[in-house]
């Protein structure tokens, strides 16, 4: 029985990357999205790699990154999962690499327990090209997760994580339901259960 569910954002909840859609904005989308790739593959330590993305925002106004942010567009089926997974009786919860300014606003239109990412900095009405926060290093979705098991009094085996990246890793080693979704190679190693087809309900009879 699943008591704690663990979910992604980026190209899990979310169809895309939230840092994508803003490196577009800012015209430097192709090298940004190259960068992501290798991060999401394990070529590139998640730390550095996110630090070198997001410093190539520097200058978007605030306005209208929250803009971005707040329209992105979920992945098929991730309002229902969510519905079933509360319906029987799990928390819910969102872990990112990505930020705080999406998280949070999707978190409460579906409804999440809460939510855990990264903060944009900014410099007056403006991105500094600076962040920090709770899930900066490879291993922090792994730690998060650790921390809500004992704080829930959850067991590995009462714990469902999904997620499509290298940054994923640690979370899905600390999960008995284990979902790599669309994933890397990398993440697959690491999963007991794979879904291929981009729609969230397709988890559903795995843990019914």
């Amino acid at each position: 029985m699943v008591k704690l569910a663990v979910f992604d954002f980026d190209s899990t909840l979310m169809d895309g990357e939230t840092i994508d859609f803003l490196a577009q904005e800012c015209g430097v989308g192709e090298q940004v999205s190259a960068i992501t790739h290798k991060a999401m593959s394990g070529e590139l330590d998640f730390f550095e790699a996110l630090q070198k993305r997001v410093a190539l925002l520097e200058g978007l106004p605030l306005s209208k990154a929250q803009e971005i942010c707040h329209n992105l567009p979920l992945m098929q089926g991730a309002k229902e999962c969510v519905k079933e997974l509360k319906t029987m009786g799990a928390k819910v919860v969102c872990f990112s690499g990505g930020f705080h300014l999406a998280t949070r606003h999707f978190a409460k239109e579906l409804g999440l327990h809460a939510d855990f990412s990264n903060i944009l900095h900014t410099n007056g009405d403006f991105l500094s090209g600076k962040v920090g926060g709770d899930m900066m290093f490879s291993d922090s979705k792994g730690d998060m997760l650790r921390r809500l098991q004992s704080l829930l009094n959850t067991t590995k085996q009462e714990t469902l994580a999904i997620g499509d990246g290298a940054n994923d890793c640690a979370m899905l080693d600390r999960a008995g339901y284990a979902i790599a979704f669309c994933a890397k190679p990398i993440l697959k190693q690491h999963a007991n259960i794979i879904i291929e087809q981009k729609d969230l309900r397709e988890i559903l009879p795995h843990i019914r």
